[in-house]
């Protein structure tokens, strides 16, 4: 159990912006509120959050920002949008690799790039360097190599190899399509169960959605259709994206807002994650849904998340140099 520590005086509300849905939110918030007496307004913004706070400036209410891909909270860093946190807690609950060394923002949770796989396929490990093999001719289905699941992966293969492998490797990539580069992570399981395609890379967490039936029927149906792997790098883990957040620069109410990061790494908070989005939780110590826990043991890949974020602008113009949608 979460329990807050004392720090004098606390606010009586805290402010969040956040891309996060806010039906993933709300346990959070209540957790949070119930174990600290401080009342969370959340604004959600679906796109432009560091534009809104930026033109708040030194007026802005936003104590938290919360985004959905490392690539973005990165950017709130550069763009001075964010403070250090200096936190006991935050630094033992998340590995190094997956937080700012200056303690400008925290991984929160985790969603790994995975290998959806045909059910009757004898696969149980694999690497991304594999699906550019010509055995895979044909059977490979993925969507676009702009969208930034994808451009986040091809960033992580250059950190691992460098650029001119990796144009070599999306080219090997695109020569094994099954179809156009396109459509969405779940229409991966779909046209694997209509025989398109044998294997496919999507996140993780959408087979805990489809299987667990709030995608509806039909989804189920695509989700009993494949499996899902792991895949790693030759020299390295599973590559991760986050849900992360950071202290707004000009946050009023500071203490509170670090107060507010702890608790969502709390054993608490990360089993609420796991259970409300099937995401890994990014504290080793809580424990991740039955629904994807049988796949196998997420590990994340060490490449820091910094680094291969610097690499986005370069893989996203090998995919567009390679013609990788066409």
């Amino acid at each position: 159990m979460f329990i807050l520590g004392g720090t004098g005086a606390m606010a009586a509300e805290l402010n969040l912006y956040t891309t996060r849905e806010p039906g993933l939110m709300k346990p959070l918030i209540d957790g949070f509120t119930q174990a600290s007496g401080v009342k969370i307004n959340t604004i959600f913004l679906k796109d432009g959050l560091a534009e809104r706070v930026a033109a708040e400036g030194s007026r802005s209410p936003a104590d938290v920002l919360m985004e959905v891909d490392s690539g973005k909270l990165i950017q709130l860093v550069e763009q001075g949008l964010t403070q250090p946190v200096e936190s006991a807690a935050l630094a033992d609950a998340i590995p190094a690799n997956l937080r700012d060394p200056a303690g400008n923002w925290f991984a929160l949770s985790l969603r790994a790039r995975a290998l959806y796989v045909k059910r009757d396929l004898d696969i149980s490990s694999f690497t991304y360097e594999q699906l550019a093999d010509p055995e895979w001719k044909g059977k490979v289905c993925i969507r676009s190599g702009q969208h930034p699941y994808n451009v986040a992966l091809t960033a992580s293969y250059i950190a691992h190899h460098g650029e001119e492998a990796t144009e070599t490797w999306l080219k090997g990539v695109k020569a094994n399509l099954a179809r156009k580069a396109g459509g969405g992570d779940r229409d991966v399981a779909r046209d694997i169960m209509g025989g398109l395609c044998e294997i496919g890379i999507a996140n993780s967490y959408y087979v805990g959605l489809m299987r667990s039936g709030r995608g509806g029927p039909e989804q189920q149906k695509w989700a009993e259709a494949i499996k899902m792997v792991l895949p790693t790098f030759k020299d390295g883990g599973t590559q991760v994206n986050i849900s992360g957040a950071a202290v707004a620069k000009n946050a009023p109410n500071k203490a509170d807002a670090v107060k507010f990061l702890e608790y969502l790494v709390s054993g608490e908070a990360q089993k609420i994650y796991a259970e409300a989005n099937y995401e890994y939780p990014v504290n080793a110590k809580a424990s991740v849904d039955p629904l994807i826990a049988e796949f196998g043991t997420l590990k994340a890949d060490n490449v820091d998340l910094a680094k291969s974020a610097g690499f986005r602008k370069t893989a996203s113009q090998l995919a567009e140099k390679v013609g990788f949608d066409n």
